[in-house]
Formats: structure tokens, C-alpha cells, sequence
């Protein structure tokens, strides 16, 4: 199947872009949300929805309101979480009885889970977390893992071990505190954008799959 462009509607005025990609009989169907900086089109966003399609996973990836209309500032988080629930349920619709998870990349990954913290969405099996936004590059602190504690559902982290917005030796305890509904997966060397040096001996490429056959893998042990 080719790309389905879709609008998603938040509310009675405002809607946003999405892009439905998925294989013919798929296994799960993740619901992607984007970072602060680039939407749903950005290369990473399509290699992980190009990457899951070739593995049997559809993707539902789509525009926060902000970045819809073209602003650099992201949506306060009301308006963001309206977006993520309003994804998860469109996903639902078009795709019913395929085990349903849901996630993003740093600032996707953060509205996702805040948004699944303050209100169930019943559809949602796990949530998978590209890059967590622990904290701010330059101010470390966990003060934004408060919220994953009230998540009910298991979680994946991926992260890089140079993600200057997620230091190790901070998420490591926060996700040893949420138990065994949470599991961690290091990336040796790359940073927030998954980017590894040329000194590592491995390319972008290595890293991608690394990540997407590690997600498929927690999907299908969760769905």
C-alpha cells in the first residue's frame, strides 16, 4: 500500500495533516508523534515509518497543531495532548482489532505520555518513546519523568548513551523506579538524533535497525 494522506480533526475548528503507512496485513499499528523542530515529514519520522512498514508494523504519523500552521513554538500541552488522543483514536478507527501502540520522537514522545497519563486511552497496549526529553541540554534533572508514573500501560525507551537530553545516569533510576511495565534499551554512542560518530565503526543505517527491530520485538512480546 501506498502513503494514505489523512486529516485528523482535534476539535470543532482545528485539524491536522496525518500519513497512514502501512503493509498489507499488519502486525501492530504504531501512532507517531514529531519533535519540536520537524514534523511528520522530517527524514527520521519517515525512515522509522519506512523501517516499521518493511517489518509488518503500520504508522500513523501526524502534525501537532502548531507545526500545521507553520509556528516554531510548540502547542501549550492541552491542545498537544488533544492531538496525540485524537491520533490514537483515528488509528483505532482505521485500523480495528491490530493492537494499537503509540509514542514519538523527544517532544512526540513527552506529549504522548503526558497525554496517556492524564487520561487512559483504552485502544493503547504500550507506548515507545524515540529519544525521551528528559531534560533541557545543560540542566539536567528528572522533574519531567513525574508523569510516567501514572502511565498504565509498558514502555519502551530508546535512547542514545550521548543524548545530551536524557544523561544515563539520571533515566536509568527513573526507569528502574516505574518496574518491570518499563524497559530501557541503550544506544552505545548515539546522541538525541540517534547520530553516531565515524569513530563507533557504525553507520546511521546500523543504529535505524538497531532501533526498529528492538521495537518490534517489545511490540509483539506486548501486544
Amino acid at each position: 500500500m501506498k502513503p494514505i494522506s489523512l486529516r485528523i480533526p482535534i476539535d470543532q475548528t482545528q485539524a491536522v495533516s496525518a500519513i497512514l503507512d502501512a503493509p498489507a496485513d499488519p502486525a501492530c499499528v504504531y501512532v507517531f508523534a514529531h519533535g519540536a523542530g520537524a514534523g511528520m515529514t522530517h527524514p527520521f519520522m519517515q525512515a522509522v515509518a519506512g523501517g516499521l512498514r518493511e517489518r509488518g508494523v503500520a504508522t500513523l504519523r501526524y502534525q501537532f497543531v502548531y507545526m500545521e500552521r507553520g509556528s516554531k513554538a510548540p502547542d501549550r500541552p492541552p491542545l498537544a495532548h488533544a492531538a496525540v488522543r485524537a491520533a490514537m483514536l483515528m488509528a483505532s478507527d482505521l485500523l480495528p482489532d491490530i493492537p494499537l501502540f503509540a509514542g514519538g520522537k523527544s517532544f512526540g514522545a513527552r506529549m504522548t505520555s503526558q497525554a496517556l497519563a492524564s487520561e487512559p486511552v483504552s485502544p493503547v497496549r504500550g507506548l515507545i518513546f524515540f529519544g525521551f526529553p528528559l531534560h533541557p541540554a545543560g540542566a539536567p534533572s528528572s522533574t519531567r519523568a513525574a508523569h510516567l508514573a501514572d502511565v498504565l500501560v509498558p514502555m519502551l525507551f530508546l535512547q542514545g548513551s550521548k543524548d545530551k537530553l536524557a544523561e544515563l545516569q539520571l533515566l536509568k533510576p527513573v526507569v528502574e523506579q516505574l518496574g518491570a511495565e518499563a524497559t530501557l534499551h541503550v544506544v552505545d554512542e548515539a546522541d538525541h538524533s540517534f547520530h553516531v560518530p565515524a569513530r563507533s565503526g557504525r553507520k546511521d543505517t546500523a543504529v535505524m535497525d538497531e532501533l526498529l527491530d528492538r521495537a518490534l520485538e517489545w511490540m509483539k512480546r506486548n501486544r
